[in-house]
């Protein structure tokens, strides 16, 4: 059995053309992207770094770490954004290997083989987190990151991430999100120490509804990353 949701699959399929619009339904990635990218570029430095995207869609932060030279990996179980992502790198020449594989399968394949790995936004999508968080430590290498994003579970997130977002701003189409299978911070942290993997940070990212712009910040109640590293 895939770790996958058939509708979430669908889902991202359909809207896949639109994955590199920066005014579509996927203009908060290509905003909350360059905060992403700077956040683990500071951590890690992505030049010259073997690194894997887990759940890579249609490859926005994936082709973002191989512009400032890291050798990416990008893999996903939705056949359409990744043909998407692939279309894409012909536009910008960029080089990323795109792969139709579960990260558990890959686990399988390629133990230890990468310096960093990120899963961001994905989380929230998948039957069982847990799973996708264990793969990611086998996946990176002794003393390497792995950097995740998700949604925290608590009345506000669901205010903000479901209500505000797909409801009144029209920011997400309606049920992009389901607040059940929003993850709290110490249920991410806890995953990933029995998975091997020490949490090191956890920060929040904020919308501003009135500057319109996103922030990354200490409030970690809505949308947050933590970063890890693995033992050794």
């Amino acid at each position: 059995m895939l770790n996958a949701d058939p509708a979430e699959l669908d889902k991202f399929g359909e809207l896949a053309h639109r994955w590199w619009d920066p005014n579509s339904e996927f203009k908060p990635l290509h905003e909350i992207n360059p905060l992403r990218l700077d956040w683990i570029d500071q951590n890690i430095g992505l030049a010259g770094k073997r690194i894997l995207d887990v759940g890579c869609g249609g490859g926005l932060l994936s082709e973002g770490m191989a512009a400032r030279g890291a050798e990416v990996t990008g893999i996903d179980l939705s056949e359409k954004p990744l043909g998407v992502a692939k279309l894409h790198l012909l536009e910008t020449g960029q080089k990323v290997d795109y792969r139709k594989i579960a990260v558990e399968q890959l686990a399988e394949e390629m133990p230890g083989a990468f310096d960093a790995v990120t899963c961001l936004e994905m989380l929230e999508h998948v039957p069982n987190p847990s799973s996708i968080v264990s793969a990611c430590s086998r996946l990176v290498k002794p003393g390497g990151q792995v950097f995740f994003s998700t949604l925290n579970r608590n009345p506000k997130s669901y205010l903000f991430a479901v209500i505000g977002a797909e409801y009144i701003l029209n920011m997400l189409p309606k049920g992009t999100h389901d607040y059940a299978k929003f993850i709290k911070p110490s249920e991410l942290s806890r995953w990933a120490k029995l998975a091997g993997l020490e949490p090191e940070e956890l920060i929040g990212m904020s919308y501003n509804p009135l500057t319109q712009q996103y922030s990354l910040g200490r409030d970690s109640s809505v949308n947050y990353l933590l970063r890890t590293i693995r033992n050794v």
